[in-house]
């Protein structure tokens, strides 16, 4: 007795079907066109979450280099800094500071420099 696969065939090309419903041209209609849309969609979005993090660093860094200008240090300065002054404090952290608390950002950035004073 030979085993029918149509009702399985079909159910699983409608999932893939229905997985790629906004994709453009043929890659939303086709079968074998889609599932190979399907396949590179995962690999953009696995790179893509990779990229995520780069890209929230880099804004991090962006903000806490603004900010220190306004207090005339550069970024590379005030991290230098913060490490000689024994200050832990992680990037995503200070750009949280510098968005939501500006004292106690100030605060940071003169205990930086009296650290720097005092070092001297």
């Amino acid at each position: 007795m030979r085993v029918k696969r149509g009702v399985v065939s079909k159910r699983k090309h409608k999932k893939l079907l229905k997985s790629v419903s906004g994709y453009r041209m043929s890659k939303h209609r086709l079968v074998k066109v889609a599932k190979e849309a399907q396949l590179h969609a995962g690999q953009y979005a696995y790179v893509g979450r990779k990229d995520r993090k780069s890209n929230f660093r880099k804004l991090w860094i962006t903000r806490i280099s603004n900010a220190g200008r306004k207090f005339d240090l550069s970024y590379s300065k005030f991290i230098a800094l913060l490490k000689k002054a024994d200050i832990i404090i992680d990037r995503k952290m200070l750009s949280y500071i510098i968005v939501n608390d500006q004292d106690a950002f100030e605060s940071i950035i003169n205990k930086v420099k009296k650290h720097r004073l005092t070092s001297k």
